[in-house]
């Protein structure tokens, strides 16, 4: 679950979006009040930025942070408005109160959180007077601390030192990312944590060292808790495992910071765990019950400790027993254990609501299950009394009832949900389309002996009527026996989908469109990868819509990526594609204009993607300058490769990817497709050596099959899993045997037979399944995933549309929405030219390698 997608979830009920590209923050803060003379105003995401006609500021500094509650909000601002314009300081403020509630919700970013205005003083001198004299003018203001930053006294102004101008470099990671110069005039990252932080080369004013030496004092010595596991952070606060010094007894910690944390009410996580606390003692008795502890605060926050459960998360559980993903698992005896949690669950539910609670927040993750097989419910925050009739003010999208139902009605949804989804754990599409839980509902007959009477009643409550229990209702069909009417289908719900009018967003897609000026222009996530899929399964493209491509990327935004994925050199691929060799080659020179050979070395945003990238126009276009460039990057790639133990045994996190698109596949494939153009021997070592490394970072699972090993779960697919780098290891093996190669291969096969994947779409899900089998020539097979595609396939409009990473909207896009899915059922045609790019060999000639200089 990835607690990123709820913010996108507020503006449009069908697709992600952002508050900041929307209007829903009309009128806004400081609406009525025009810009004082000689000033202008703008908005830029989700800010209205303020500051005199043709004023300049140095590119960094120190800049002020002044938070806010959402009640003092507008008060604080026309303090802050009134200081700045007569001293011509610039400013700006989030946009209004959408944004600030979101900014300091539960799930928001905690290093971003809590900066509702910030200040851009021009020297040390301006910013020592501005700080002390919003510090007096803002006295007694509450508002959330800022954790990136040093408070300044014991009000909401605090102080960080960061860029002030958009500039931007390539980290150590090799991704673009903002950036501040150093000591040296170098570009180096602007680091942007949950913690207060100064750059080694800047030196603290001193007005601020007693600020400091007042932060540092803070400690937990006494603290009757000794902390010895960190479970969770949140804006809110901390969970944690922890000790009772004084009696020895294990409990949870969970930690409240004041005005932080932020529900949909505007409540904060101090209300919340005090409304805990009153009703798990209110309930205490009821069995099958996590247990209050201890109340106390500390340093300014509220904490609730509680009984420690032993046992674990029952989402943990179906994952680990799951039959669908375990081929030899027993289907009978998992019906019987998951049929017996669920009894459970709606007995303790039901002893909740005989005290007249309703619990508000019935998942998975909140359910947890002893070695016994006992549950204990966890997690009473949002519990409400039912005379208040009230909806929960959180909620996990998968098990969060329509708004006409409050009361007990919220928890026997849940109820009725859960049951489905310890079958099948689909019902985060029920928001989408409510009538998809009596297909979810038959699927399950299909594989399991749950008694059909469960089903229907869990259908019943959910679309709240009775279920009829005899219509053996379906899902739109994915056979791609269907074609060409399943392909114009799933083409009209993409045109369906379609917004020319806006500037920030032609199809949408994942919330990564929002991440940067090109996040819905690339072939990932934006316009680019969608007029793909739709030119290369013959559906056909608007020139409407690619003209909206080319118009916004003429001149690329400052911090433009320059990847193959998420990237310009992608872009410039597609518009050859469809006929605009003269915009794909201005793009393609303007990206060789930066300082593109410190990028990482994937296939996604690297320079493995990139040398693909310019070999291929070497081969279309005959321009050496681009086959030199890309026997450049394949030089500094081989450079970097390392040998087989250079990679940790696990995949991502603090360590590099695995896989097609962020690891060593993706090096692989580059270095194959080089080879198949000059037949240095040298470049299939070199990929033997990149797929090693990635299978180093796989794990044989229970019944043999080979997944990425990410150390808390292992991944199948084909962007971050064992499908991608099979794909790529197939190919290999076309070139070079070895036994152990082969039997790698194979174990990964396996991993393609699952009747289950999470997910539809093309990086992370059963679409991505689909590619790889149709990429190892296996038809039927690749014909068999594509039908079940069913299981997440929606209606839309006159068409059919998938849901996107996490099932909680639609998604157009080619990595995880309905151009993916389009691609993958493409890919099972006969002589499809849907593959994805670089697949098949490379047009042209060979990439020479640089002339060396002359001289000794």
């Amino acid at each position: 679950m990835d607690e990123r997608y709820d913010s996108y979830c507020v503006v449009d009920p069908l697709f992600y979006d952002s508050l900041a590209s929307s209007d829903v923050e009309a009128p806004g803060y400081a609406a009525d009040r025009p810009p004082a003379p000689g000033w202008e105003r703008e908005v830029k995401d989700d800010w209205l930025v303020h500051g005199p006609v043709a004023g300049s500021l140095p590119s960094q500094g120190w800049k002020i942070h002044v938070s806010a509650r959402l009640d003092n909000a507008e008060r604080v601002l026309a303090r802050v408005m009134d200081y700045c314009e007569p001293r011509g300081i610039p400013f700006k403020h989030l946009r209004g109160p959408r944004m600030l509630l979101m900014r300091n919700s539960k799930y928001a970013r905690r290093a971003a959180s809590g900066k509702f205005v910030t200040v851009y003083p021009r020297d040390d001198a301006e910013l020592e007077l501005t700080a002390k004299e919003l510090a007096a003018l803002l006295d007694g203001e509450p508002g959330p601390y800022i954790l990136s930053d040093l408070r300044y006294g014991d009000g909401p102004v605090y102080l960080r030192y960061g860029g002030f101008a958009a500039r931007y470099c390539i980290s150590p990671e090799g991704q673009v990312v903002p950036a501040i110069e150093d000591a040296t005039g170098t570009l180096v990252p602007d680091r942007r944590d949950p913690v207060f932080h100064v750059p080694d080369w800047v030196t603290l004013p001193d007005f601020l060292a007693p600020h400091l030496a007042a932060r540092n004092a803070a400690t937990t010595t006494d603290l009757p808790y000794r902390i010895e596991k960190v479970i969770h952070f949140s804006n809110g606060g901390g969970l944690y495992e922890a000790r009772d010094t004084r009696t020895g007894d294990r409990v949870v910690l969970k930690e409240a910071r004041p005005h932080a944390g932020l529900d949909a009410t505007g409540a904060d996580a101090v209300t919340r765990l005090r409304r805990e606390a009153e009703t798990l003692r209110r309930l205490a008795g009821v069995p099958h019950l996590v247990r209050v502890h201890d109340e106390f605060s500390f340093g300014g926050h509220e904490f609730l400790a509680l009984t420690f459960v032993e046992g674990r998360p029952l989402n943990r559980l179906v994952v680990e027993r799951y039959p669908l993903v375990h081929l030899d698992a027993d289907r009978e005896a998992y019906t019987r254990w998951a049929l017996d949690l669920h009894r459970q669950v709606a007995e303790a539910v039901d002893a909740i609501h005989a005290h007249g609670v309703v619990y508000g927040d019935l998942h998975m993750f909140n359910i947890m299950v002893g070695d016994d097989g006992n549950v204990t419910l966890v997690d009473f925050e949002v519990a409400t009394p039912a005379a208040a009739a009230a909806r929960p003010a959180l909620r996990n999208q998968a098990f969060a009832a329509p708004r006409d139902r409050t009361g007990f009605d919220v928890d026997r949804y849940a109820l009725a949900c859960l049951r489905l989804a310890l079958f099948l754990p689909l019902t985060a599409m029920l928001r989408l389309a409510p009538e998809k839980a009596a297909h979810l509902a038959e699927v399950v007959a299909g594989h399991f002996p749950v008694p059909r009477e469960l089903l229907d009643e869990s259908v019943a409550v959910i679309l709240g009527g009775a279920a009829t229990g005899t219509g053996h209702p379906v899902g739109p069909r994915t056979d791609p026996e269907d074609w060409p009417a399943l392909r114009d289908r799933l083409a009209a719900a993409i045109g369906a989908s379609a917004t020319p009018h806006r500037d920030d967003r032609l199809f949408p897609g994942d919330i990564r469109q929002f991440a940067g000026a090109d996040g819905a222009l690339n072939l990932a996530h934006g316009a680019a990868g969608v007029l793909w899929a739709l030119h290369t399964s013959g559906a056909g493209t608007d020139p409407g819509h690619e003209r909206w491509l080319i118009d916004r990327v003429r001149e690329p935004a400052s911090g433009s990526r320059l990847g193959f994925y998420d990237g310009l050199h992608g872009v410039a691929y597609v518009l050859d594609l469809l006929g605009h060799r003269g915009e794909a080659l201005r793009l393609l020179d303007r990206c060789l204009d930066e300082p593109w050979t410190e990028l990482g070395d994937d296939l996604m945003s690297g320079l493995s993607g990139i040398a693909l990238n310019l070999a291929h126009f070497a081969g279309r276009t005959g321009d050496r300058r681009y086959a030199d460039a890309a026997r450049r990057a394949v030089d500094v790639v081989v450079g970097r490769l390392g040998d087989v133990e250079s990679v940790a045994e696990v995949s991502g996190g603090r360590h590099p990817y695995a896989g097609l698109l962020r690891g060593g596949a993706g090096t692989a494939l580059m270095l194959l497709r080089m080879y198949e153009l000059d037949h240095d021997e040298s470049l299939l070592d070199h990929a033997e050596t990149a797929l090693r490394q990635d299978l180093r970072r796989c794990v044989r699972r229970d019944a043999g099959h080979l997944e990425v090993n990410e150390g808390w779960r292992t991944m199948p697919y084909l962007a971050e899993g064992s499908v991608g780098i099979g794909l790529v290891l197939d190919q290999y093996l076309r070139h070079r045997g070895g036994e152990d190669l082969r039997g790698a291969a194979e174990d990964i096969r396996r991993c393609a037979d699952f009747p289950f994947y999470a997910q539809s779409g093309l990086f992370a899900g059963r679409a991505g399944i689909v590619t790889y089998l149709a990429g190892r020539g296996e038809p039927e097979p690749a014909r068999r995933q594509a039908r079940l595609l069913s299981w997440h396939a929606l209606p839309y409009r006159d068409g059919i549309a998938f849901p996107g990473e996490q099932l909680l909207r639609l998604s157009m896009d080619l990595a995880t929405g309905t151009a993916g899915v389009l691609s993958a059922l493409a890919a099972t045609r006969p002589a499809s030219p849907g593959r994805l790019p670089f697949l098949t060999p490379l047009p042209g000639p060979a990439p020479a390698r640089p002339t060396p200089p002359a001289g000794d």
